[in-house]
């Protein structure tokens, strides 16, 4: 995988004025990937890029803008609506039609007369999943995070000790990813306070976890592993995402197993997929904390030693259903990340896993060292002994009916244009 190009020139303008705003998630360096279709409409869904506060409509461009050699033919699964079959072409394909995209948006752009009348408000549409995903796979990548929870369970021995060697996973319900919207609480079995035999109710103890999802691109042949030095090419992009978690469900249902009910009813994702060429800027080595054990061999590589880290700024906002707006609760960033993400895909491979295009894996919470920057409401209130004051008075331990949280992401850095991926909202019904 190469690092940058023309794209990702900082100076580089759209002829579309809103991406040009300070604060735009979405500038011509950017140009993020998500279906959608007018608000209300029964038309079918399409592909679209983002840029600034309009979307670019990929079936009407394909029609009616003019296009290089060989773009017409990869922007034709896009025009279908179908982002897996574009995912399926690999990093080729996805590098030439940004490299159009971009040319195509780009202040002084011939195509730009053709290209207006393909532009949609982001105001005016409503998404769906941006692609199928036939299988999700939840890491736990997060060392502060599992040293946190680790904390909260065994105060003795917080950090198990395959965590420094092995990337941690299991095997979530892909049925039941959505793109935010309501969350119903879920109900299962809990341990009683007084000891006694558990009881079956609705939770108490609803949570949520600030994680980033990656989508996988062309995949591999089952019994076929991917070699670190093939890894990268197998991450087409990065969403926003929020596994909810039923603290009380999980607490009784963990042990042997693993997460089961107080995971599965509910996995958000934002509509927009950053894809990793996009975040070439945001690359960062991989380094581990002296005295740690350097990963295993089949788990590194020059590339992801030198540029295997992202620094992507993430922060939760929670709005309760007395609050006009919602206030941040947290922030942190991805750099923390114990594990890269092909490192995920390399040991999620190497005993023959097939990974298909599409299938999402999730990062685990994302947290930092300090206070104020765990990534759930578990670490930030000490498994809900310290409940969180709000700025009207409120408090909150746990998620109550009502409450909506946000999670955002940006990428900044000097001499790079900044970046985001929108946000992801979720709220909590009874």
């Amino acid at each position: 995988m190469n690092g940058l190009d023309d794209t990702h020139d900082p100076a580089l303008r759209s002829w579309v004025p809103s991406a040009n705003e300070p604060g735009t998630d979405f500038p011509v360096q950017n140009l993020p990937f998500a279906r959608f279709r007018r608000r209300g409409s029964d038309t079918p869904w399409r592909v679209g890029v983002a840029i600034g506060d309009q979307v670019l409509d990929l079936k009407l461009a394909t029609v009616q803008c003019p296009w290089g050699d060989g773009v017409h033919d990869l922007l034709e699964p896009l025009a279908q609506g179908d982002l897996n079959a574009f995912i399926a072409l690999g990093r080729p394909a996805w590098r030439t039609v940004r490299q159009a995209l971009s040319m195509a948006l780009a202040e002084g752009s011939d195509q730009g007369p053709f290209l207006e009348l393909c532009l949609v408000p982001q105001r005016l549409v409503e998404y769906a999943m941006p692609c199928f995903i036939h299988d999700y796979t939840d890491f736990y990548t997060g060392i502060h995070h599992a040293m946190a929870v680790g904390k909260l369970m065994r105060p003795d021995n917080p950090l198990l000790p395959n965590y420094k060697w092995v990337p941690i996973g299991y095997h979530g319900r892909a049925s039941s990813i959505s793109l935010g919207g309501t969350v119903k609480r879920p109900s299962g079995q809990v341990r009683a306070a007084t000891g006694a035999d558990p009881v079956y109710g609705p939770s108490r103890r609803l949570d949520y976890e600030l994680e980033l999802g990656a989508i996988v691109g062309p995949g591999n042949a089952p019994g076929e592993p991917v070699p670190m030095a093939a890894a990268e090419d197998q991450l087409f992009g990065l969403v926003l995402l929020n596994d909810w978690s039923a603290r009380d469900l999980q607490a009784w249902e963990y042990q042997p197993l693993g997460p089961f009910l107080a995971k599965n009813f509910a996995t958000h994702i934002s509509p927009w997929i950053v894809t990793m060429d996009a975040l070439a800027p945001y690359r960062r080595p991989f380094v581990r904390v002296a005295g740690d054990p350097a990963p295993l061999p089949y788990l590194d590589s020059e590339f992801n030693r030198a540029a295997g880290a992202l620094d992507i700024r993430l922060e939760v906002g929670l709005k309760t259903a007395a609050m006009k707006s919602a206030v941040r609760v947290s922030h942190s960033n991805a750099l923390d990340a114990y594990w890269t993400l092909a490192q995920l895909v390399a040991h999620h491979t190497c005993n023959g896993c097939n990974l298909q295009p599409g299938d999402l894996l999730g990062t685990g919470t994302l947290s930092g060292p300090a206070p104020g920057q765990g990534g759930s409401l578990l670490e930030l209130t000490a498994g809900g002994r310290e409940p969180l004051t709000l700025p009207n008075g409120e408090t909150r331990s746990f998620l109550e009916d009502g409450d909506t949280v946000v999670l955002r992401a940006r990428c900044e850095a000097p001499g790079a244009a900044p970046l985001g991926f929108g946000t992801l909202a979720g709220t909590v019904v009874g």
